[in-house]
């Protein structure tokens, strides 16, 4: 049976996120209740014994009548209460056209979903087609014994750490509102520095509601220096012995100080003694095997394969958007909904 939920019905969306085997914060209802890009939904098909959910952001495509469907930032993708593999195929076909029933129903011409590297969700999403194969997240193990994660920490980083030490660089857990408006100057700086866009600025609402929620662990660590000053933070999640590196930024003064470094190794014992298997580190900019990519590959050589699902529900409208917005639709930009490539980041 099919079920469109949303974030009026709270208690429903808590209940099939909490009776899934493999789910992230990413699904859960405070997080997509900060979204603000468009209407949260979570789409399900539900048998009476087994059931597929799958989370979206349901978003108006500007000065027309037609919509798309995104996901919140992060890894999200679909979630049932087994693996995908374990899932009959008639509950997945059911999935399938119930949901293509609904794109079709609510003028919906486009879906993109960022899917989560710990899961595999292609089993579901190739009953469709337009799984994209997005490059590799970086992860740190923490199952192996701490000597084994240090032995993979590229020399220059195990230096730099016992550097900070030695020069009284400590981290620490920061609880109070006065800590979370620090880290979202923090952040907001960083961010403008490095010109991103809308899409990675968050103001101190949204941290203060990320971090204090029930349905995950959410925690703001500060590198301070040996003056007690916070020049490095980060907003770490976890779920499910899943540690999210969710957004770090540090203190322009301190850049050449590389305190990320301490910071990212202090997490790791953090979450060892949470019982955490992985902390994911995450990709490149863009999906990219750029110089953030390879900062992050120095702590570690455990990757995962990232795919995206791209998914177009009605090809003559969105060909004739691209046609309308001059947009060749056999450019090689990495976008998608490529007409939203002049609207807005998805």
């Amino acid at each position: 049976m099919k079920q469109i939920i949303t974030l009026s019905q709270k208690e429903e969306w808590i209940s099939y996120v909490q009776r899934s085997v493999n789910c992230d914060f990413y699904h859960s209802w405070n997080y997509h209740a900060l979204e603000h890009t468009g209407i949260p939904l979570l789409f399900i098909e539900d048998s009476g014994e087994d059931f597929i959910a799958f989370p979206f952001v349901k978003r108006r495509i500007p000065e027309t009548d037609y919509y798309d469907l995104t996901s919140v930032y992060g890894y999200c993708g679909p979630i049932s209460n087994r693996p995908f593999t374990d899932l009959s195929e008639e509950l997945m076909v059911s999935f399938r056209d119930a949901f293509l029933v609904f794109l079709k129903e609510e003028q919906i011409i486009s879906v993109f979903s960022r899917l989560h590297p710990f899961f595999n969700q292609n089993a579901l999403l190739s009953k469709f087609g337009g799984v994209w194969e997005n490059g590799q997240v970086v992860a740190i193990d923490l199952t192996v014994p701490l000597c084994v994660q240090e032995c993979q920490y590229q020399d220059r980083v195990g230096r730099k750490i016992r550097q900070l030490k030695q020069r009284g660089f400590y981290v620490k857990e920061a609880t109070t509102e006065e800590d979370i408006e620090t880290f979202t100057a923090i952040y907001t700086a960083n961010m403008m520095r490095l010109d991103a866009s809308d899409c990675y600025m968050f103001d101190q609402k949204y941290f203060k509601r990320l971090l204090r929620c029930e349905e995950y662990d959410a925690r703001l660590l500060f590198v301070y220096d040996e003056t007690d000053l916070p020049v490095c933070g980060a907003t770490i999640v976890s779920k499910n012995q899943i540690m999210q590196a969710h957004l770090l930024g540090t203190r322009k003064e301190f850049l050449h100080d590389s305190p990320a470094k301490l910071l990212t190794h202090e997490i790791t014992l953090l979450g060892r003694a949470q019982g955490v298997k992985y902390y994911n580190l995450g990709g490149g900019l863009g999906f990219k095997k750029d110089s953030l990519f390879e900062w992050k590959s120095h702590f570690s050589k455990v990757t995962f394969d990232y795919y995206s699902w791209r998914y177009i529900a009605d090809q003559a409208t969105y060909d004739a958007l691209l046609v309308q917005m001059d947009i060749d639709p056999e450019s090689n930009v990495d976008f998608f909904p490529l007409y939203r490539s002049q609207l807005q980041r998805v």
